[in-house]
């Protein structure tokens, strides 16, 4: 085994500037210092996923990705409860709705549609275990159908804002099917999601990071994780002005946090699928939908509940039939544990649709 160097410079230096700088905002230096602290708030991101990787690294898979998939899950919560608790012009209501379908989307159709692609243009076909991707996406489907589809379709308050107790049953709902799966993975049938190259390539692959190095990196983590929360609640009015500013949807909120929270996700699955290494990129990006929807909304739910905030998860007639299309065309593309280059772009080609739809509605 080779060594590799684990405590990057930058991911060191980036969360104790980010906090410097947090601490500068009282001093209202005006748009300039909200543009500086946005960079540092998504190096936040990236540093915070590298630093997880290196925890997953040294607990080995499926924790690995379990660990990577819970990460991205508390960012992606602290940003839309940071924006649903501002008070702003958004529509509250609806952000962590157009959150998660957005993580959704941009999972199943962008980063899987891209990892397929690349994959198959370098070696033409790739090979996965097809029990644990089925496993995932019999498992992500009923979510999505509990937490995005069948609230419409329920009787609500008003018509259209999900009363407490449609919350606290697809709250219930999502997280049983989240932990039984995690159980499936970690536990029952961790086999099912091992890549064959974990134990064929052994002796290619870096040597872990030390003891001191897991620590060094969790408490960094840490770090990572309390500074975009507070730097999402301070930017959030700076977001709002943007979006507003531009004329565009107000539902483009929930792509942006989405595509700020899933970049080093996705990046670590073109990563993984460049290396021919396609199971530990449907791993990464299965299981940050599962933890996306399945954590996210009952976390969402609660926070709703406790405040008195009104909320809807249920989704447009639109919005629904690019959902079950993407779900569709990945059960297919997923069916027979082998990818080539049609299966990416027609993903891909259902991204940019569903990016379209949300621009120019």
């Amino acid at each position: 085994m080779n060594k590799k160097q684990y405590l990057l410079l930058w991911t060191i230096a980036m969360p104790i500037l980010a906090w410097l700088a947090y601490f500068g905002i009282p001093l209202d230096l005006g748009e300039p210092y909200s543009l500086f602290l946005g960079i540092l708030l998504i190096g936040s991101v990236i540093a915070a996923v590298h630093h997880a990787e290196v925890i997953a690294y040294r607990v080995g898979e499926p924790f690995g990705t379990l660990l990577l998939a819970s990460a991205i899950t508390v960012i992606e919560v602290a940003l839309i409860v940071s924006l649903m608790l501002s008070g702003g012009r958004l529509e509250a209501v609806t952000l962590a709705r157009d959150t998660v379908l957005a993580s959704v989307m941009i999972i199943l159709t962008g980063i899987i549609g891209i990892c397929i692609l690349v994959g198959a243009i370098r070696y033409k076909e790739q090979v996965f275990s097809l029990q644990g991707v089925s496993a995932a996406l019999v498992t992500l489907t009923s979510i999505l159908v509990f937490a995005l589809i069948l609230p419409k379709f329920t009787p609500s308050l008003n018509g259209s804002i999900n009363n407490p107790l449609q919350l606290i049953f697809v709250a219930i709902a999502c997280l049983v099917l989240y932990i039984t799966f995690v159980m499936v993975q970690a536990v029952r049938h961790r086999a099912f999601f091992l890549s064959p190259e974990t134990t064929e390539n052994k002796n290619i692959l870096p040597s872990p990071p030390t003891v001191m190095e897991t620590l060094i990196s969790a408490l960094l983590l840490v770090l990572c994780l309390g500074i975009v929360v507070l730097l999402a609640k301070a930017l959030t009015s700076d977001i709002e002005n943007v979006v507003l500013q531009a004329g565009a949807p107000k539902s483009l909120v929930g792509v942006i946090i989405a595509a700020v929270v899933l970049l080093p996700e996705g990046l670590a699955a073109y990563r993984a699928a460049r290396k021919n290494r396609l199971q530990t990129s449907l791993n990464l990006a299965l299981g940050s939908a599962l933890a996306s929807i399945g954590l996210t909304i009952p976390t969402v739910a609660i926070v709703s509940i406790i405040t008195g905030m009104k909320i809807t998860l249920g989704i447009d007639t639109k919005a629904m039939v690019l959902l079950v299309l993407a779900q569709f065309t990945i059960v297919l593309s997923l069916a027979t544990g082998r990818t080539n280059v049609l299966q990416g772009i027609v993903l891909l080609t259902i991204f940019v649709v569903y990016l379209f739809a949300i621009i120019s509605p």
